[in-house]
């Protein structure tokens, strides 16, 4: 199988990561997260791990400002995409939120030759939530390869989510 990544978006709260947990039980799957170096530095200025929105207005404008000081999340993810693609893995999860940073990758995996997707998910419950910070709100400000509207109960979700997954993400390039 080739190897493929997807940037997964959404709002907080709309299922990302259970969904890509849905996909891990069927492909040798590594997840990283472009937030995952701010955590560190938040951790560091006593942050308590809370998302609620002022902690998400404070992740999003420490990722700005370390976007701007020296693309501290984007060279984190270089860097775990090479391990990735070293590894055993086939799928690479990337949570990522900002347009901008979402082009600036994709231009990067298409420089390297990695099959790479975008993704929304979204969730009808969650549409009109306004976090506060523009990393949460500006979402639906990119263009994304598919949309997945997460809204079945869980019973029912995984079937549905590997069905999009495979029909509408990684449908004829799964073999090399």
């Amino acid at each position: 199988m080739k190897k493929i990544a997807i940037i997964i978006n959404g709002k907080g709260g709309v299922g990302k990561d259970t969904l890509c947990d849905f996909i891990s039980k069927h492909f040798k799957t590594k997840k990283i997260s472009s937030i995952t170096p701010i955590l560190t530095i938040a951790k560091a200025g006593h942050w308590n791990g809370d998302k609620d929105d002022k902690s998400r207005k404070l992740l999003s404008d420490l990722k700005h400002l370390f976007t701007n000081y020296n693309d501290l999340s984007f060279h984190y993810l270089k860097s775990q995409t090479e391990e990735f693609l070293l590894s055993d893995d086939k799928m690479l999860f990337i949570h990522m939120r900002e347009p901008e940073e979402i082009s600036k990758y994709l231009k990067y995996a298409a420089d390297i030759n990695l099959y790479c997707k975008t993704l929304l998910i979204k969730r009808d419950t969650m549409e009109h939530k306004i976090y506060g910070n523009d990393a949460d709100d500006m979402v639906d400000y990119y263009h994304y390869d598919t949309i997945y509207k997460n809204n079945l109960p869980l019973t029912e979700a995984e079937k549905d989510f590997i069905t999009f997954f495979k029909n509408n993400l990684i449908g004829g390039i799964t073999h090399e």
